[in-house]
């Protein structure tokens, strides 16, 4: 197994239970998506998985290692073989395209190259690959902000490749997309997965997307997992399970 959650409890200071002894396992290779009401636990157990915030109780295993209360050196190194990539897609904006893409590297070069953003020709040519892989090679020398947002978020998660991750995590990379846009964003995700071979784990909501590119879904409810299984097998009463009896379901083409 690349990752392995178990019985995870997080509890924020506020008092509120995120997440209720969530436990499941990801294979290398896998494309998992998790759906879910707003929340109910998907970005809470996505920052559990990458240690941006730490969990009240459980473990989290990658490549068979107990992360969960890592820290320093040890952290940053299981930190530079998961990429993330966010609703928000966090670029900057007066900079090129090429030049966000080489930020995902930063956290390996040393503290004198990062602060001069000084960058060999191999990461350079590694850059282009990943744009190339995004298929906006054509754009690497644009500021970021002159491009729309179906095209931002290629960035992102080409900057995200710059780490040559195992696991890419992804939450909610389509929120703020037009569909026609949504289905491009996702079918770079599902490039990475089938070509790179890079395990992918989504937090989506539009169930047609899901049942797309989805090989396994995990539905939350209230901190919990109430669903574990193909998407193809989420029918309208499992739909309405997840979602609320008066939930109707839009579809993404």
């Amino acid at each position: 197994m690349i990752l392995e959650v178990k019985k995870l409890h997080k509890i924020y200071n506020n008092g509120t239970h995120a997440l209720k002894g969530i436990s499941f396992s990801v294979q290398p290779g896998e494309f998992l998506v998790i759906i879910g009401l707003s929340g109910s636990g998907k970005s809470t157990l996505l920052r559990c998985i990458n240690r941006l915030i730490e969990p009240t109780s459980g473990t989290v295993s990658f490549l068979g290692k107990n992360i969960t209360h890592i820290r320093g050196e040890e952290l940053r190194k299981v930190k530079s073989q998961i990429g993330m990539v966010f609703q928000q897609f966090n670029l900057i904006k007066r900079r090129s395209v090429l030049t966000n893409v080489l930020s995902g590297k930063l956290g390996t070069l040393s503290t004198f190259n990062s602060i001069l953003e000084r960058f060999d020709k191999q990461t350079i040519d590694e850059a282009n690959r990943n744009l190339e892989t995004v298929g906006i090679t054509e754009k690497a020398k644009l500021r970021a902000d002159s491009l729309s947002g179906g095209q931002q978020q290629r960035v992102a998660i080409a900057r995200s490749l710059m780490q040559n991750p195992k696991l890419l995590l992804a939450d909610e990379p389509v929120a703020s997309l037009d569909p026609a846009t949504s289905n491009s964003v996702m079918h770079y995700f599902e490039k990475i997965n089938k070509d790179l071979g890079t395990t992918v784990i989504c937090n989506l909501h539009f169930l047609s997307l899901v049942r797309k590119y989805a090989t396994r879904v995990i539905a939350l409810k209230a901190g919990e997992i109430i669903y574990e299984g193909l998407p193809g097998e989420i029918d309208e009463t499992w739909f309405r399970t997840i979602y609320g009896e008066e939930a109707e379901e839009v579809e993404i083409r």
